[in-house]
């Protein structure tokens, strides 16, 4: 049972969560003094009023407005979209006014990883399968079928053959800003440090070309020392087939097996740990547990010289002031607003809002508007300064905490930052999200008890602790240490079900022609 049945977030606001189901007519202590009678039923995760708030008046949370009051609401009822509208907020953009000075640094910290002959650090080690376009997705499928769990237990070093494939790759402008943001995120994956070796398939006559991808990707086609700078690219038109190819793929791969096999886990600092940090899925207490624990797991990791990645831009909507205030520079700050306007425009292009969220599952969570929930967003990056913002899977380059401009839809956004070089993936869910993504490992983080015990298979950490009296510390302490231990090898729930063979998501935004 929660210590207490509602949580009021800062001492302005109007409003309280409910930290479990609560009856009509229940008097509730509040964190702030005082009480409240709830006037009517309230769900888990959804909001209370804990003063009159008139017609017009800025909803509450977290201190931060939230939304407008549709009708006058009474002290102890339920405050939702019945009642609340987004509207319009006026937000006062500053930039580098709340520059939290550096962590203290924390050395000394390692993980057993793998290190690459560049230098590189991974968390596991995969044999990609890169696919141009959707024409040569099944041949790739087909490919990786053939190296089964049987045929894999001759090689324990090696945690996977992973087909990434898409529905992309042709009917776009070749060269323009699809095509360009295609091939980036492909070289991400074959150049990312968890794919040991790789092989490219094409069909021949699609836009997405493999030379094309080899030459603008950076990737080396032929004469390396190293598995992953010699793949084997391929042409299925060229090699007579699907048959034809799958047989000469799959011989290529049998061959590498064997050196890819030969790499063994070292102690690497923390440091090189990459955090991608992604919700789906949310509630009204995601906000409240999972994503400010989350947030205090990316403190810990920017302190030992790591980096923590956010996205979801469409979902930062409605908090960016508060992270331009913590820019390390007026450019950042920029970038970041220049990433939003350019979504209010993309939106616009479509006769709709980038408000659209939250969606269904959100709403019933007890989730209101796109402010909130972008305030809840924001708190799994933590306090650190704001470092970088990166567009779609641009590689990251800073250390500490940056941003990169992704889709709200999480397979996509989770493709992006993996693409960028985040090589751990920490996921925070309130309805439920059983996400997994082949080659990196994804970190579940539910956000209330009764969800984790009813996903039990799915659910790494319950952050659903803190509605019990264990602190956001706590958690995120335990989150950080998880953290550590997945990027040593021990496997995440997803992984332990073999699920991220269908999760790798391209963003493209253009039209299909």
């Amino acid at each position: 049972m929660p210590a207490r049945p509602l949580i009021q977030l800062h001492a302005e606001d109007n409003i309280a969560v409910a930290a479990r189901p609560i009856a009509a007519g229940e008097v509730c202590p509040l964190d702030f003094g005082g009480s409240v009678t709830t006037a009517e039923a309230i769900e888990m995760g959804h909001k209370v009023a804990v003063k009159p708030i008139a017609t017009g008046d800025k909803v509450r949370k977290f201190g931060q407005a939230i939304g407008y009051a549709q009708a006058a609401i009474d002290t102890g009822k339920w405050v939702h979209t019945h009642n609340v509208t987004a509207g319009e907020l006026s937000l006062d953009y500053e930039f580098c006014t709340e520059v939290p000075p550096a962590p203290t640094p924390i050395t000394g910290r390692t993980f057993d990883g793998y290190r690459r002959p560049d230098g590189r650090a991974a968390t596991r080690n995969y044999i990609g399968i890169i696919s141009t376009v959707n024409c040569s997705a099944t041949t790739s499928k087909y490919v990786a079928q053939r190296f089964d769990a049987s045929l894999l237990e001759q090689f324990p070093e090696v945690d996977g053959v992973v087909p990434l494939v898409h529905k992309g790759g042709c009917a776009m402008q070749y060269g323009g800003a699809d095509h360009q943001q295609l091939a980036r995120t492909l070289a991400g994956f074959a150049r990312h440090p968890n794919i040991a070796a790789y092989v490219v398939i094409g069909l021949g006559c699609e836009t997405a070309q493999a030379s094309f991808l080899m030459e603008h990707g950076g990737l080396v086609q032929l004469g390396g020392t190293t598995p992953a700078a010699a793949p084997l690219v391929i042409n299925i038109q060229d090699a007579g087939g699907v048959a034809k190819t799958v047989d000469r793929v799959s011989g290529a791969i049998r061959e590498l097996l064997p050196d890819v096999n030969r790499a063994r886990r070292v102690p690497i600092p923390v440091s090189e740990i990459m955090l991608g940090l992604e919700c789906g899925g949310s509630d009204g207490n995601s906000g409240v547990t999972a994503n400010p624990a989350l947030g205090y797991c990316s403190d810990l990791l920017v302190a030992h010289g790591g980096t923590a990645c956010l996205s979801e831009v469409p979902e930062i909507y409605g908090g960016e002031h508060l992270l331009t205030r913590r820019s390390v520079s007026r450019d950042v700050g920029e970038k970041l607003l220049e990433r939003i306007r350019w979504w209010i425009d993309y939106t616009a292009k479509f006769g709709e809002r980038i408000d659209i969220n939250p969606s269904v599952g959100n709403k019933k969570g007890g989730l209101t508007t796109i402010y909130e929930k972008s305030l809840g967003a924001i708190a799994k990056g933590g306090t650190t300064a704001l470092r970088g913002v990166y567009e779609y899977s641009m590689p990251i380059r800073e250390k500490g905490f940056v941003i990169m401009d992704t889709p709200g839809y999480d397979p996509a956004s989770v493709t992006g930052m993996v693409a960028g070089g985040c090589n751990v993936v920490c996921f925070t869910t309130g309805r439920g999200s059983c996400f997994g993504c082949k080659p990196v490992p994804t970190i579940k983080i539910s956000t209330n008890t009764p969800m984790y015990e009813r996903l039990i298979d799915d659910m790494d950490i319950n952050a659903g602790r803190i509605l019990d009296g264990a602190t956001i510390d706590e958690v995120g302490r335990e989150i950080f240490e998880e953290v550590i231990a997945v990027a040593s090898g021990k496997p995440t729930k997803s992984e332990a079900q073999s699920i991220g063979d269908e999760e790798f998501c391209p963003w493209t935004w253009g039209p299909v022609t």
